[in-house]
């Protein structure tokens, strides 16, 4: 179950990326725009602003977020419903999947899919995290392995469920897109207040620890999170009252129905 305020604990930081990629989608008057994997809709209302004429739909699989999200009082159509089932209509200009893929096995198959689905000229933009191998999940890892924890946890980790930009860009390009594709890596600066959780702990709360939380009991969620605790302070020092937390960015902005040879 996704939990909306504990998402939305580091909204700023999180939200960078989606403005980042969608800065990088130069349709003018899309006929339709869709974003897949929408959370709890903030996000989604910008392209409500970004593109006023346009018919803006937000899909999610977490009943939780569509119903947040069916409160923002914005001019969107939100719904429940699974990326992997979704198939675009014949007038979706736009589709945006910010954060999504990472959860999705197989996503690659689907990215080739919706770039031979949409119509000619349309814009598919992605954004998936690509810090994996970051100390944060290296800790996760770590404390997950060990015997307390291995039966429950092991089948629950993943190692590197996502690309990089060279295979993205490859794939869509052997789909018939025209690709921009990049990678950015930001440095969120964390505060850190003596009297709270460390502040990557609870930043994890609300993605990656989602399922380990899931699949323990009180006691033993509480006793995991405490270990975790201390891998992530031993990683992630606190200075000066804030912790520096690199988190590294995949993107993916390809136009359907080109050639590769037509740079973006």
């Amino acid at each position: 179950m996704w939990d909306p305020t504990t998402y939305l604990r580091y909204g700023d930081e999180r939200s960078r990326p989606f403005h980042d990629l969608v800065a990088r989608i130069p349709a003018g008057q899309p006929r339709a725009v869709v974003d897949l994997g929408c959370g709890p809709g903030t996000l989604t209302a910008t392209l409500a602003e970004r593109w006023p004429r346009s018919r803006i739909v937000g899909l999610d699989s977490s009943p939780e977020m569509i119903d947040r999200a069916a409160t923002l009082g914005v001019p969107v159509s939100f719904t429940v419903g699974d990326v992997r089932d979704w198939r675009p209509g014949a007038d979706v200009d736009v589709v945006v999947s910010n954060a999504v893929l990472q959860w999705v096995p197989g996503h690659r198959d689907l990215l080739t899919r919706w770039a031979r689905e949409l119509p000619a000229g349309a814009w598919l933009a992605v954004q998936v995290p690509g810090n994996f191998d970051a100390p944060s999940h290296r800790a996760l890892r770590e404390v997950a392995g060990r015997d307390r924890w291995r039966a429950e946890l092991a089948p629950l980790l993943r190692e590197a469920p996502v690309g990089d930009p060279v295979d993205y860009a490859a794939l869509l390009v052997e789909a018939g897109c025209a690709v921009d594709a990049w990678e950015t890596t930001y440095v969120h600066l964390l505060p850190a207040p003596a009297d709270a959780d460390h502040p990557v702990l609870t930043w994890m709360e609300g993605t990656a620890l989602r399922p380990v939380r899931a699949a323990l009991d009180p006691a033993g969620w509480a006793d995991f999170r405490a270990e975790l605790g201390v891998r992530l302070t031993e990683a992630y020092p606190v200075r000066q009252g804030q912790v520096y937390f690199p988190f590294r960015r995949i993107f993916v902005v390809a136009r359907t129905g080109a050639h590769a040879e037509e740079n973006l």
